[in-house]
């Protein structure tokens, strides 16, 4: 009767054992499922979107990919590279999304999924304050720079006549402008304001090259990223924590 006994309690003390082992490795799983690095590709050239601070990239971008790994119990990790090379990084898996001052374009929708908007921008023409040009539309015929690979590169394109220089850098087509190398530069608006600010004699016209919105480019087979991202970017909108971190750079005109 005694061994029966035993025999009993080991069976029922296995049983609990290996229910014990289940539910730790589910539990462990769950927690490895919610937490990982989310990876984000930028191109840290573009104030106040994204731009260095000692070794750090900070900025709008920064800080609202920041408060997205957050809500989903994540790491944040940024990734400076060309911007051209921030959709190859996103559909190689090398990065999770990307963010970088994007503007949703319909060539960029055959290559990623954009996220819902977060942001409203302008595409704008900066000038020397001598110039004779005095709307986009003077520029026909004119050297005009841009950063490679954004939508200001694209639309340049489309000016009757004009000769488009392409630089790596926003700021190196605005060293150019004032070297007399080139006639205006089209780039964001805000990253714009910061350029006008810091280099003597430049302008920025009054009339928009463009108006469009920013997103956040993610990897067309990976849809529950997109679906998650647009959840925290959903409650950081109806929290007003968007618009908090948006107005810590840009100040109401």
């Amino acid at each position: 009767m005694k061994k029966l006994i035993a025999t009993v309690l080991i069976g029922v003390m296995a049983l609990s054992m290996v229910a014990c082992g289940s539910k730790k490795t589910e539990s462990t799983e769950a927690a490895e499922a919610a937490g990982g690095t989310l990876v984000m590709a930028t191109n840290a050239e573009f104030p106040p979107y994204e731009y260095y601070e000692g070794e750090n990239v900070i900025g709008i971008d920064a800080e609202i990919a920041q408060a997205i790994a957050d809500k989903l119990g994540m790491e944040l990790k940024i990734e400076d590279m060309a911007f051209d090379s921030i959709i190859v990084a996103v559909n190689s898996g090398k990065a999770d999304m990307g963010m970088a001052g994007m503007t949703v374009t319909e060539d960029r929708l055959e290559n990623v999924n954009f996220s819902d908007t977060y942001a409203h921008a302008s595409q704008v023409v900066i000038v020397k304050e001598d110039s004779t040009i005095a709307s986009p539309d003077d520029l026909s015929g004119k050297k005009v720079g841009v950063q490679l690979g954004t939508t200001g590169d694209a639309y340049a394109g489309d000016i009757e006549g004009a000769t488009v220089e392409r630089y790596n850098k926003g700021f190196e087509a605005v060293q150019a402008l004032s070297q007399d190398k080139i006639d205006a530069v089209i780039i964001d608006g805000e990253p714009a304001k910061v350029f006008v600010e810091e280099n003597e004699g430049l302008k920025i016209l009054d009339e928009a090259f463009t108006e469009e919105d920013y997103a956040i480019a993610i990897a067309k087979d990976n849809d529950e990223l997109l679906e998650k991202i647009n959840g925290a970017l959903a409650e950081l909108k109806e929290s007003g924590e968007l618009d908090k971190i948006v107005d810590k750079y840009i100040t109401a005109e």
